[in-house]
């Protein structure tokens, strides 16, 4: 794909991140693996490979695909880099400090906007992003861009949720308050909680944004769409405390009470929310899945 035209850019803006910076968000996408959130990914990389990871957060899933590609030190990675970007500061100073804590000096951290990448065309051979689609007013143009910047033969991943599959037990009438209010708070922010369920749609229509936009030769237009299912579930007593005191603060924080606030939730109701999450998270029996659609583009 020649040329390096920003092509995500159609009037689109970088959303309002829903969740915010706050301390519990932070810690809680610092669980966050290449295993747990990003197998479906792993069996296609190997040394040598440069990859891209889009709102990479704390860097926890950045730093194992650093591995994966470079194995053991920087010496084996020949070919490319490992880059995480974001659009805040707070994540990003966390995540160099996690690559200091193992050691790792070749994975590069920087400030990046996902609908306007800093990189000429053609320059990663894998191009991704976890939980990132979900916030954008504009998925299909992000999925665009990721696609300018992946090399002929790359590949494009994105994995993302479904607020509106998540399920859970017990079925406390709080944390279905919880979740219609969030999901009012997302879209009211631009993005689509429920983005695991458009996932094909997004993607061809990204194909055909970008094959558009890199000229008449269409070079997308071999593009291969590839979709599997997977999900995160807190079932055992450690996780779902864990969990529930987690969102618990996540309610409880400046981030959510604010947005709430703004949609005419009283202070009371959001207290009674992050309670219930904290009863849910102590029930000997709670249950709490989320399904994920993944995501693969063959450039």
């Amino acid at each position: 794909m020649a040329g390096s035209r920003h092509i995500g850019t159609q009037g689109a803006r970088y959303t309002h991140y829903t969740h915010g910076q706050e301390p519990a968000v932070l810690a809680s996408h610092g669980r966050r693996t290449a295993e747990n959130s990003a197998a479906y990914l792993l069996p296609y990389l190997s040394p040598g490979m440069s990859v891209l990871d889009v709102g990479c957060g704390t860097g926890t899933i950045t730093l194992d695909l650093a591995e994966a590609v470079a194995p053991g030190d920087a010496e084996a990675f020949t070919s490319g880099k490992v880059v995480g970007i974001d659009a805040s500061d707070e994540p990003l100073q966390i995540a160099r400090e996690n690559a200091a804590a193992r050691g790792d000096q070749r994975t590069q951290f920087q400030r990046g906007n996902i609908m306007a990448l800093d990189y000429e065309a053609s320059t990663f051979d894998v191009v991704h992003a976890h939980q990132v689609l979900q916030h954008l007013d504009d998925p299909v143009g992000a999925l665009a861009e990721m696609i300018r910047v992946c090399k002929p033969g790359g590949l494009v991943a994105a994995r993302d949720a479904d607020y509106g599959g998540m399920f859970w037990s017990p079925e406390l009438p709080q944390l279905a308050k919880w979740r219609e209010l969030y999901c009012k708070i997302a879209r009211r922010n631009g993005g689509e909680p429920d983005a695991a369920r458009f996932m094909r749609k997004w993607a061809s229509e990204a194909v055909t944004r970008a094959g558009h936009s890199a000229g008449t030769a269409h070079p997308t237009s071999g593009s291969q769409i590839t979709l599997s299912s997977s999900s995160w579930i807190y079932a055992t007593s450690e996780a779902t405390a864990a969990w529930g005191q987690s969102q618990a603060a996540r309610v409880s924080g400046p981030s959510f009470r604010g947005q709430a606030t703004e949609l005419g939730t009283t202070e009371a109701e959001t207290d009674a929310i992050a309670e219930s999450w904290r009863a849910w998270g102590e029930s000997p029996d709670a249950t709490f899945a989320i399904p994920h659609v993944e995501l693969l583009i063959r450039v």
